[in-house]
């Protein structure tokens, strides 16, 4: 028994090892996104300041090129127009050679006399992206880049980022600095959110007042639903909007690096803000409105009277006038429709059309505003709220809740952009474990949203043809700073990069995660954007068994350092640092705890990785004679950060129920904590991996031995341990606390030989 436990731990530790192993191979040439084909080649071409580059004119793609040459590089490269290919030392910028691309795709060529970059319009650009991921971040006067051939296109045309600036104002350069972004990383649609309840973002001259008072609010609500007491206010006044001066010189500077901006003015739901402007535009004139200071779904919406439609055509006008997109975004989710139920007008409007119901009536104002928007030569997109009552004629439909929308609408024949928060493209929920920055709920990990994919299996090969694209969305609802957005953009961004461009035979998380990103958070870290740094590459988060601790480590982002202890405090910069393997003998009986951090080159930090390794021999069963099925609990009153204030707390109501299942509870709070007790039955000798999923905290011990510690105020999460038991019954205790209004709790095991499944309550005795 005792040498199957050894080797389940060495098992795990060979996994790791392998892993650091693996950096040795770097198919993509640490390139985001990985291209179709790469072919390396020996050599490699230098370039300085007598490097030649050549176009056939003077278009975006180079223009960008030489003045990132001149203002990053500091090389003021000679720029002819004509073909330059049988002149040494220089670089072509030519779209001879790429007339049988897919669109946007190009054709990089390096060898150590001359670089050819071959591609049409975007194509052309972004081989120069591709390009310049390939210049090392270490040189002197000249810089190498390794010889290579790619051949590359995208999988998606719509490869796009949504930014939300209602709830809390980003600013120009924020912006801008979020295109760089998006361009080095080939996504070429910036969906900018630019009203909501919470706020009106951009200047409409006809109707001055949408910014002067919509675009204000007298206070804002802090934190959120996990906060441990009701909800609190700053009363500062918060506001801020784009003039139209600004948006012109956004959507220029995006145009120029092949980025198209989508305007999302809502309607006719999460209107608050207008409404607040021009009260007029509601179902009750007489009402006085203010713009929305919290978060969350607002029943004040547009009437559709011809006022309304009179107003939000103006706005539209001066919109399309600044935005040359082809898609329009107008929102139509989360529409509370009792302003319209209680509204005598839209009752005899809806009697009227002979619609059937409020969802008609909304289908009505969405195809009003289509044929209006169509008529100005312009498509309209809408979340897939626009499904009910019946989809507009010729709108895209963006699926967020869930694929089923998107489903629907690609059976319509409909095209479809792929957001859905299910799939990981929230990228507002939490990307850690523990210790996250508050956010608006969920647990949204890096390779979460690298593994979704937005063609759904349940379209026919003609069905996924409507699936346009795919988008993440950054909701700033919980993000006050523009530091704070950076840290959830990334490297999430850089996962959905890949997602939009890559094919599907050329993903792999294992690439992307341990070889191509810490380069990638390199650049970032070098480039003043804020990230969420990942932990170290080999440094699991969890509990084993074994004699040995023998750890190969990583660092996540390029050119960091880990700091590690063995002692049980928390690592930093005083610490050990890390740079050969770890090996420590682990005495009978006794634990190592592994505790590693990574410090990028700026002072970014990762979370500290917990791996304690037990070196005992299986545990025996303890003496139980009842066979009462079930668990006792004890259900405990107040507001905690961790299982470990339990033992302050008041017993509110104790008894025994059947399973994990909180509904079996009486008597639940918004904010308690529960102990559950009782006996595990053990059928075979074996190592046992437990885990346990919850919204908040939550530990398992057995016989009185940690096993799973996912302790701690968190989003619904996953964390696991093993151990090794002998056939019997086991002692188990499972604590439990949630502090808001989001719970969850789910225990799984892995038994020896078989798939991990939920904990069985016929396992389970008191």
């Amino acid at each position: 028994m005792y040498k199957l436990t050894k080797l389940l731990f060495l098992g795990a530790l060979l996994l790791i090892a392998s892993s650091a192993r693996s950096q040795d191979s770097d198919p993509n040439m640490g390139i985001v996104p990985a291209p179709v084909s790469v072919k390396k080649a020996t050599g490699d071409f230098v370039l300085g300041q007598q490097t030649v580059i050549f176009a056939d004119s003077a278009n975006k793609a180079v223009t960008f090129f030489t003045d990132y040459l001149l203002n990053k590089l500091y090389l003021r490269n000679p720029l002819k127009i004509g073909d330059g290919s049988n002149t040494p030392n220089s670089i072509q910028l030519t779209s001879k050679g790429a007339e049988n691309l897919p669109a946007d795709g190009y054709r990089l060529s390096i060898t150590p006399q001359q670089i050819i970059i071959a591609g049409k319009g975007a194509g052309l650009f972004y081989g120069v992206q591709t390009l310049l991921q390939l210049m090392p971040a270490d040189h002197g006067a000249t810089i190498k880049i390794p010889s290579v051939q790619i051949e590359d296109y995208p999988r998606f045309v719509y490869r796009g980022l949504m930014l939300d600036v209602s709830r809390h104002f980003m600013s120009v350069e924020f912006v801008k600095k979020t295109i760089d972004a998006m361009a080095y990383y080939k996504l070429n649609n910036f969906h900018w959110h630019l009203t909501d309840d919470q706020g009106w973002r951009i200047e409409i001259k006809k109707y001055p007042k949408l910014t002067s008072i919509g675009g204000q609010r007298a206070q804002t609500l802090i934190g959120g639903y996990r906060d441990r007491t009701p909800q609190q206010f700053d009363n500062t006044p918060y506001g801020g909007y784009y003039t139209q001066e600004q948006v012109r010189e956004v959507v220029k500077y995006a145009a120029d690096r092949y980025i198209n901006i989508v305007p999302e003015i809502e309607m006719p739901g999460h209107s608050t803000a207008a409404v607040a402007a021009y009260p007029e535009l509601s179902c009750d004139p007489t009402k006085t409105y203010k713009t929305a200071e919290s978060w969350g779904v607002f029943h004040d919406v547009y009437c559709p009277t011809d006022k309304t439609f009179d107003f939000l055509e103006d706005v539209l006008t001066e919109v399309m006038d600044l935005f040359p997109s082809r898609y329009i975004h107008i929102g139509g989710d989360e529409v509370p429709k009792d302003a319209w139920k209680n509204s005598i007008f839209c009752q005899k409007l809806i009697k009227k059309l002979k619609l059937k119901n409020e969802e008609g009536l909304q289908s009505y104002f969405i195809q009003r505003i289509e044929k209006f928007v169509n008529a100005k030569g312009r498509s309209i997109i809408g979340w897939d709220e626009i499904l009910e009552g019946g989809l507009s004629p010729n709108a895209t439909v963006m699926s967020w809740r869930g694929e089923s929308g998107g489903i629907a609408a690609a059976q319509q024949s409909h095209y479809v952009i792929m957001t859905p928060g299910s799939g990981g493209m929230y990228i507002d929920h939490a990307q850690g474990r523990k210790d996250e920055p508050l956010s608006i709920g969920g647990y949204t990990p890096l390779s979460q949203t690298y593994s979704y994919n937005p063609t759904p299996a349940a379209l026919t090969a003609e069905q996924q043809k409507y699936i346009l694209g795919v988008q993440a969305n950054l909701w700033t609802e919980y993000i006050g700073t523009e530091t704070k957005a950076d840290y959830m953009l990334y490297p999430r961004l850089l996962a959905l990069s890949e997602i939009g461009w890559s094919a599907l035979s050329n993903k792999n998380f294992k690439d992307f995660s341990e070889t191509r990103i810490p380069a990638q958070l390199a650049y970032l870290d070098r480039n003043n954007y804020d990230y969420h740094v990942p932990e170290a590459i080999g440094a699991p988060d969890s509990i084993l068994f074994g004699p040995q601790l023998d750890v190969q480590l990583k660092p996540s982002v390029a050119g960091a350092k880990i700091y590690y202890t063995i002692d049980g405090h928390t690592p930093r910069e005083t610490d050990l640092e890390y740079h050969l393997p770890i090996s420590y003998t682990v005495p009978q009986d006794q634990y190592r705890e592994l505790q590693t951090i990574v410090i990028s080159p700026s002072g970014k930090r990762s979370q500290v990785t917990h791996l304690v390794v037990y070196n005992r021999a299986p545990l025996a069963p303890v003496s139980y004679l009842g066979n009462s099925p079930g668990l006792k609990y004890q259900l405990l009153q107040g507001n905690f950060d961790n299982t470990g204030e339990f033992k302050d707390a008041a017993i509110i109501d104790s008894g025994v129920v059947k399973s994990f299942n909180l509904a079996e509870l009486k008597k639940q709070r918004p904010s308690f904590g529960v102990i559950y007790n009782g006996f595990l039955r053990i059928d075979n000798d074996g190592v046992y991996v437990f885990s346990t999923k919850s919204d908040d905290g939550s530990v398992l011990t057995i016989d009185d031995q940690p096993v799973v510690n996912n302790d701690g105020k968190h989003p619904l999460t996953e964390q696991g341990g093993a151990v090794a038991l002998q056939k019997g019954y086991h002692k188990l205790t499972l604590k439990y606390f949630d502090i808001g209004s989001v719970r969850g709790l789910k225990v799984y095991v892995t038994m020896p030989g078989k798939a991990k499944a939920e904990l069985s309550p016929d396992w389970l005795f008191n």
